[in-house]
C-alpha cells in the first residue's frame, strides 16, 4: 500500500470512530443554543453592566498620567462633565487607589523636650568634662582621617567600652565643636571653640 492510501485509510479511520462523550456534548450544547437563540456565542451576564465605558477609562489614564497628583474627586467630576455619573468609591473598586504618605515629623515632641531638656542640665559643663566625655567615645582603630563631630544631647550620656560598639567605629573624634544658626546671620554654620559665650559671638551673627 503506498503511502497516500495509507494516509486516506487512517482519515477514514479517524472518520468513522465514534466521538468521545464530552465532545457529544458540547456539539449537541451548541446545536440547542441554535434552535433557542440563534446564536452560538455566549450571552452577557446578568447584572449591572460596566458603569465606565473604555473611553471613560482611556480618559482616566490620560489624566492622570499628565497629572499625578489628580484626586478621585477631580476624576468625579471629569467622568461627570463627560455625561458619566460615578462615585469615588466605584473608581476604588475598579483599581484606582489614591494613596498617601503618611506625614512623620523627623523628632517627636518627647524627643525634642529630652533634648531641650538635657541642653538646659549641661549648659554649664566645663570644658574638660566634654573633653572627658569624648575620650570615651575614642575608638581603637580608625580607617578615616580624624574629623569633628557636632554633637546633640540625648537623654543621658552612654559610656562607651571595649564591648559596646560604638557608632563612629569608622571615624575618630579629635575635638568637640559647638555651632549654630543665626536668622540675622549670614546663613552659614559659624563653630565656637571652648564654652560657647556670648562675648565670643561675632558681631556678624548676632
Amino acid at each position: 500500500m503506498s503511502g497516500r492510501g495509507l494516509w486516506t485509510y487512517t482519515r477514514l479511520e479517524w472518520a468513522t470512530r465514534p466521538l468521545p462523550s464530552s465532545l457529544v456534548k458540547t456539539v449537541g450544547a451548541i446545536i440547542r443554543k441554535w434552535k433557542k437563540h440563534k446564536r452560538t456565542v455566549n450571552l452577557p451576564l446578568t447584572g449591572a453592566p460596566c458603569k465606565i465605558s473604555p473611553c471613560g477609562v482611556a480618559m482616566i489614564m490620560r489624566t492622570v498620567r499628565n497629572q499625578p497628583r489628580t484626586t478621585r474627586e477631580h476624576l468625579v467630576n471629569d467622568l461627570k462633565a463627560a455625561g458619566t455619573i460615578v462615585t469615588k468609591k466605584t473608581l476604588r473598586c475598579e483599581g484606582l487607589k489614591s494613596c498617601s504618605a503618611h506625614k512623620v515629623p523627623l523628632l517627636k515632641k518627647a524627643h525634642v523636650q529630652a533634648r531641650l531638656k538635657f541642653a538646659n542640665e549641661h549648659l554649664n559643663n566645663s570644658e574638660e568634662n566634654w573633653v572627658k566625655c569624648c575620650g570615651q567615645m575614642r575608638p581603637k582603630s580608625s580607617s578615616l582621617a580624624s574629623t569633628q563631630l557636632a554633637m546633640f544631647g540625648g537623654a543621658g550620656m552612654l559610656p562607651m567600652t571595649p564591648r559596646t560598639p560604638s557608632p563612629l567605629s569608622n571615624m575618630e573624634v579629635e575635638t568637640l565643636c559647638f555651632g549654630g544658626f543665626s536668622a540675622k546671620g549670614t546663613g552659614q554654620h559659624h563653630r565656637f571653640k571652648g564654652l560657647m559665650e556670648w562675648g565670643h559671638v561675632p558681631s556678624n551673627i548676632g
